[in-house]
């Protein structure tokens, strides 16, 4: 199977942490004593190199286009840390002149640097997972920073010039109601970011709130909350265009479209996955997840957690799980350019999926109706193996 080559992008995971919230699912440690920043930072770069390496002829002549440092929480890195990546990053691989770099950041004052250096070190676009500015509901969510941390961090990051920036924020919170998280959505909205991510807060298995749950509003309840979010959001300027990302005219983001299109993406960093398209289909391969096994095996085969190529009968699922989150959909000739596989492979889902309402009746186009944006779930199961 030779693959056409998608937009590439550069996914950079940070694992540390100041406390892991009990919500949270992701790759993350709590800080003890003083991580080994700088000897990560250097980790990062062998491991660069040995992917490169590793997936040479796959990789040549392409050019990224975004990156990403997520977290944990990257902002813990000093700005002349991420600067030093960054210029290794650049001397190894060739950057678009207009790429969009990401930094994940948290609004405590204790877990950022001055926004004005990262900005420096070629950070261009910020997003601060604020989540909620209800103080009781950010102690609930076992967050550190209060509301007007969050309010002060992100003007001050405006202040310093970076004018592309995300907020995140949760819905269906515990004991929360429409007045509260419309509110939430009021108060993002007066910052004047580019764009808001608003996801709906859900229990994640191996989790505190796994083991103890809190009280959240029922699915109705929550329904509710989203769509009455939605057409709040819409009024304000933020258009819908995944199912929790809105942002402004030119403003979406760049490198999770490129997620959601099918785009290729190398993962570096303890727990990072990453995806290729090479002549053996799609690639995937992910490394150790803990910061320590990392260090100790950085750029060797052991940082490695594995690697393999995705099964031809998988790939319809796998592609679905990311192109039907998009609002406009994809065109349909990108399932065959970006999966190698023939129309006629996603044939009896389509029809499933068309059957139920849950899918715009057009060869042309895959997207979702209205009603399957809402059963999104389900419509994505209909394409498995």
């Amino acid at each position: 199977m030779t693959l056409t080559p998608p937009p590439l992008s550069l996914y950079v995971h940070m694992p540390w942490c100041v406390r892991k919230c009990p919500y949270c699912d992701f790759n993350s440690h709590g800080v003890r004593g003083t991580p080994a920043y700088g000897e990560y930072v250097d980790a990062l770069l062998a491991d660069l190199d040995a992917d490169l390496r590793d997936m040479g002829e796959a990789l040549h002549g392409r050019t990224v286009g975004t990156v990403f440092f997520g977290g944990g929480t990257p902002s813990l890195f000093s700005p002349e840390l991420v600067g030093r990546f960054l210029d290794g990053a650049k001397s190894r691989l060739p950057f678009a002149a207009e790429a969009e770099v990401t930094l994940e950041t948290n609004p405590g004052t204790v877990e950022h640097g001055r926004f004005d250096g990262y900005l420096a070190a070629g950070i261009n676009r910020i997003s601060f997972g604020v989540q909620s500015f209800d103080n009781a509901k950010l102690h609930r969510l076992g967050r550190i920073h209060s509301a007007g941390e969050a309010v002060k961090a992100v003007r001050s990051a405006q202040d310093a010039g970076l004018d592309n920036i995300n907020i995140d924020l949760m819905y269906a919170l515990p004991d929360q109601d429409l007045a509260g998280a419309l509110d939430d959505v009021d108060q993002a909205v007066t910052l004047a970011p580019t764009h808001i991510s608003h996801y709906q807060l859900t229990l994640e298995p191996n989790t505190a709130f796994a083991a103890n749950p809190p009280p959240l509003p029922d699915d109705d309840a929550a329904w509710t909350i989203q769509e009455a979010c939605e057409v709040r959001l819409a009024d304000a300027g933020f258009g819908q265009y995944e199912v929790s990302a809105y942002a402004r005219p030119g403003r979406r983001c760049a490198h999770n479209l490129n997620y959601w299109r099918f785009g290729d993406y190398l993962g570096i960093g303890a727990g990072a996955h990453g995806k290729i398209s090479d002549v053996g289909g799609v690639r995937r391969r992910w490394k150790t997840r803990l910061p320590a096994a990392y260090l100790a095996a950085a750029g060797q085969p052991a940082r490695v957690g594995g690697d393999s190529y995705v099964d031809a009968d998988d790939l319809p699922f796998e592609y679905m799980l990311n192109a039907l989150r998009l609002i406009d959909g994809v065109p349909m000739a990108d399932f065959t350019e970006r999966t190698g596989l023939a129309p006629d492979a996603i044939a009896g889902g389509l029809m499933r999926a068309r059957g139920r309402g849950w899918l715009v009746d057009d060869p042309t186009v895959l997207r979702t109706t209205a009603l399957g944006q809402r059963f999104l779930n389900d419509v994505i199961e209909a394409f498995m193996s």
